[in-house]
């Protein structure tokens, strides 16, 4: 198992030095000339080849990748071309409302999801499986920036019970904290929701066919035992992968989700700085972001066999 560990960690840097290269490269995939477009268009000569030399446009690609990646790993991620910040500053003052936004949205998603997907399962065909599915299809349907503005419409604007916008952080108190993130947490949890509760049902289908849950069922376990301990439990593998590779939708909803909240997270710190070709905060961003994705895959492989002993590495 030790050794398995270290390979997977190891097997992580490849996967990030390539993640890295496509992040630096943004600046040379960009259409046009990112210097002048970032000078605007009152713009002299003078000032875009000084921002040419402020982003290293001049100087050969390789030589600036190898700067840039020895600065990552210092953990400098450059300026910010229009406020000129550091990077880390900047994302160190947005992290807490993504943070806070993406933790609420998991534990509601999977607070919901898991249950819906087992109760779907164990009433195959009925109207409660029918209706589970339904609104699985309906989660996947709906945009994440429609169904924000429908709930803070109806919620915030109509019935006048949660905030419409904007964020208060958890020194400010627990409610507060919670009012301004439970319609964010909704909208962006609605396609994890359903992508979470198809897979739950489809594995129960096939855990619940199982000789040993007949066997459980014929000592007389009851259906809440075998349901819960005999079948999720069995099932918790791929119920867990699918929550690891929907974290991907997850981060990129985010983005969506703080634009129509308006809240003050690294999702709008990313949409300004994408507006703006400020292309350091971009990199940076992205790349945490990255980091983030590839760690909670390390992790959920990690975890593997804390659900099912039977494998090894």
């Amino acid at each position: 198992m030790f050794a398995y560990i270290i390979r997977r960690i190891l097997a992580t840097i490849p996967v990030m030095a390539i993640v890295a290269l496509f992040v630096f490269s943004l600046l040379y995939l960009a259409p046009g000339d990112p210097a002048a477009v970032i000078a605007g268009d009152q713009a002299t000569p003078a000032d875009v080849e000084r921002i040419r030399i402020g982003l290293g446009l001049d100087r050969p690609f390789l030589v600036r990748f190898g700067e840039w990646s020895f600065r990552i790993l210092r953990g400098d991620l450059g300026l910010s071309i229009f406020t000129n910040l550091p990077v880390t500053r900047m994302i160190e003052q947005r992290i807490e409302p993504t943070l806070s936004l993406m933790v609420v949205t998991l534990i509601l998603a999977i607070g919901i999801a898991v249950p819906m997907g087992v109760i779907a399962a164990w009433k195959s065909g009925s109207w409660i499986d029918r209706a589970v599915m339904g609104f699985a299809v309906l989660g996947f349907s709906v945009p994440v920036f429609v169904v924000g503005y429908l709930l803070a419409y109806v919620f915030a604007l109509e019935l006048d019970w949660l905030p419409v916008q904007g964020y208060t952080p958890i020194s400010n108190g627990f409610i507060p904290w919670i009012r301004n993130l439970i319609l964010p947490a909704v909208a962006l949890g609605g396609v994890y929701i359903a992508l979470i509760a198809r897979i739950t049902r489809a594995t129960m289908l096939e855990i619940l066919q199982q000789d040993y849950i007949r066997t459980a069922r014929a000592k007389g376990a009851g259906q809440r035992s075998i349901l819960f301990l005999h079948a999720l439990k069995n099932a918790a593998v791929p119920i867990v992968t699918i929550i690891g590779i929907g974290l991907a939708g997850l981060i990129g909803g985010a983005v969506v989700t703080e634009s129509v909240f308006a809240i003050p997270g690294l999702g709008r710190l990313t949409v300004d700085a994408i507006l703006r070709r400020d292309y350091p905060v971009i990199q940076g961003v992205i790349l945490m972001f990255s980091f983030v994705y590839v760690l909670v895959n390390l992790l959920i492989d990690l975890s593997y066999t804390l659900f099912d002993p039977r494998i090894r590495y």
